[in-house]
């Protein structure tokens, strides 16, 4: 496992070129533009997202479990010479921090390779303070694609070792609506540059309801 956690940490930002060229950047830039407060974004990676935030951030908390993809993680950091950005090692399962003490929390790409995803979202619900707001791009079952469906159900389990663990068929809307959230806005597009496997994806804005 750690030798695929190195090479999928080396190869990730090369892996996504074409899909962050085709459509990624644009949907970023659009989810990430009027963020404000405090941030979290969880399981960050290499920091794709990092240019998309504003300087004028109270706080950018950027939690990442993965050792290879901190070391590319605080590399882009430093380049981008970023203010009042705090890395901490941890996964969305167990986000140390205190309740409430969130404005919003960002998800691109990370709720497919979570171990436990309802307790991630019920750990994202409880950092978020009242009406905070959960930022999220992730791909998804198709649902609508019944022959797709089938492959990503046949290549799922082979997927998850080559991917550290990325899922191709979680209900990640259901699950949102399940721990509490209530959806400001969630668009339904397929994500152009990856394997048909990996298109189907879901983004938006979730809002903290009351359970």
């Amino acid at each position: 496992m750690f030798f695929f956690s190195w090479v999928w940490a080396k190869f990730y930002d090369k892996f996504m070129e074409d899909a962050e060229k085709k459509c990624l950047r644009e949907w970023r830039a659009a989810l990430l533009q009027n963020v404000s407060g405090v941030v979290l974004e969880i399981g960050c990676g290499t920091g794709l997202n990092l240019e998309y935030y504003s300087p004028n951030l109270q706080n950018l908390i950027l939690l990442e479990p993965d050792v290879h993809m901190r070391k590319q993680l605080n590399e882009k950091i430093i380049s981008k010479n970023h203010p009042n950005v705090e890395v901490l090692d941890g996964s969305a399962e167990s986000i140390p921090l205190m309740d409430a003490s969130c404005d919003v929390v960002v998800s691109t790409l990370v709720l497919c390779s979570v171990e436990d995803q309802k307790k991630a979202l019920s750990e994202i619900y409880r950092v978020l303070r009242p009406e905070g707001k959960l930022i999220f791009l992730e791909h998804v079952a198709a649902n609508n694609n019944v022959k797709r469906l089938k492959w990503q159900n046949r290549l799922e389990p082979f997927w998850k070792i080559i991917t550290c663990g990325c899922h191709l068929t979680r209900q990640t809307d259901t699950a949102m609506l399940e721990a509490g959230f209530v959806f400001e806005g969630i668009e339904r597009q397929s994500i152009r540059g990856v394997p048909p496997i990996v298109r189907p994806s879901i983004k938006g804005v979730a809002v903290k309801g009351k359970k």
